[in-house]
């Protein structure tokens, strides 16, 4: 199958400071394992097509660190974004980059700061996708099922669902919900036909163009003269022209909640979207009853969560519970785990303080 995987590597976020900050997002960390989650979604990108059909969308200060972490990537093949347009600027600017140098291929769309497993699973999940949207020239999503009233993701109405060929299931989706209160998402789970928006896509080009003429065209206008027939090493020049120009939108509400038909793949992976350091929970190793990434030291001190960036230093816990105990460049955060969702009002009030130079 003819496929393009597309990465948005593009977010900025600091739920996981001191470890990410501005000037280095999430997706360059390596919060699980060996490997970022950059290099774990290259790795992913790599099971469904060869190395010059992955692109990474990214911002243009975010270049560099990309093809470090990417070495066997094709230089051109990292795109930077001159501003910070949503989503909805990086779908089209990839579309457009998609339809120019590989024609009317299908574009899978990936994120960069996500933790899937296992790759057997992400792999056959998205195999389907793309036969599904061969087959039914509609835009397809994946849906992931709800393992509990989520308060932070959006989510997909999908009443019915089908077996597809390869025994993965899929159906229409008759609606895209917004992150709800805890109580309406306790109806969706309860209801059965609700799934959480894993914010991956697969479509073709010819498909996501008919519905950026019909939804976006303002951005097809504004970008296309400056990709149709240039070099790919101006393309750099011709963006930081005319991208700024973009009114910032995502791709979810600009498109995919106007679109005419939809259609949703069930995953048969575990997702996270690894929101802040408590989701790191159900995949640090266990510690003495504490989930560390580096060396620690445990005496009377349970469910707390530790994570040392250098794996040389040591964290010694003494009769504390219910903590997050992060450190990294040389800062370190020391939170109550039920506070974890506040560290972004933390950074506000570092920046605020005057503390701000590298957040």
């Amino acid at each position: 199958m003819d496929v393009v995987a597309v990465i948005m590597a593009g977010g900025v976020g600091t739920r996981f400071w001191p470890a990410s900050t501005r000037t280095r997002p999430k997706q360059f960390l390596r919060l699980i394992g060996e490997r970022t989650l950059l290099q774990e979604s290259y790795e992913r990108a790599s099971t469904l097509t060869s190395n010059n059909r992955i692109l990474v969308l990214t911002s243009e200060d975010f270049v560099p660190e990309v093809r470090k972490q990417l070495p066997l990537l094709p230089a051109l093949n990292v795109i930077g974004e001159p501003a910070r347009r949503d989503t909805a600027g990086a779908v089209a600017l990839a579309s457009l980059v998609c339809r120019e140098l590989f024609g009317d291929v299908v574009m899978v769309v990936l994120t960069a700061d996500h933790w899937i497993s296992p790759l057997q699973e992400f792999q056959r999940t998205i195999d389907a996708a793309v036969r599904l949207s061969l087959r039914t020239e509609a835009i397809c999503t994946i849906g992931v099922t709800p393992g509990y009233p989520a308060t932070g993701y959006g989510y997909l109405h999908c009443p019915q669902l089908l077996d597809d060929e390869g025994g993965i299931a899929y159906g229409e989706v008759s609606s895209f919900r917004e992150k709800p209160d805890l109580a309406t998402a306790a109806g969706y789970v309860a209801s059965g036909e609700y799934w959480w928006n894993s914010g991956m896509f697969v479509w073709s080009v010819g498909t996501i163009m008919r519905e950026l003429e019909a939804n976006l065209p303002e951005h097809l206008r504004i970008l296309e003269p400056a990709i149709a027939g240039k070099a790919r090493s101006s393309l750099e020049a011709s963006l930081a022209k005319v991208f700024p120009a973009l009114p910032a939108i995502s791709i979810d509400y600009a498109v995919m909640e106007k679109a005419k038909r939809v259609h949703m793949v069930r995953s048969t992976f575990a997702w996270s979207d690894l929101g802040g350091w408590t989701a790191l929970e159900d995949y640090l190793p266990d510690e003495q009853g504490n989930k560390c990434e580096g060396r620690t030291i445990a005496l009377d001190a349970v469910d707390n969560v530790v994570f040392c960036e250098d794996r040389d230093e040591l964290v010694a816990l003494l009769g504390v519970h219910g903590l997050v105990v992060a450190r990294a460049a040389g800062r370190t955060l020391v939170a109550d785990k039920r506070r974890a969702e506040d560290v972004k009002k933390l950074v506000a009030l570092l920046e605020e303080r005057g503390e701000g130079r590298d957040l």
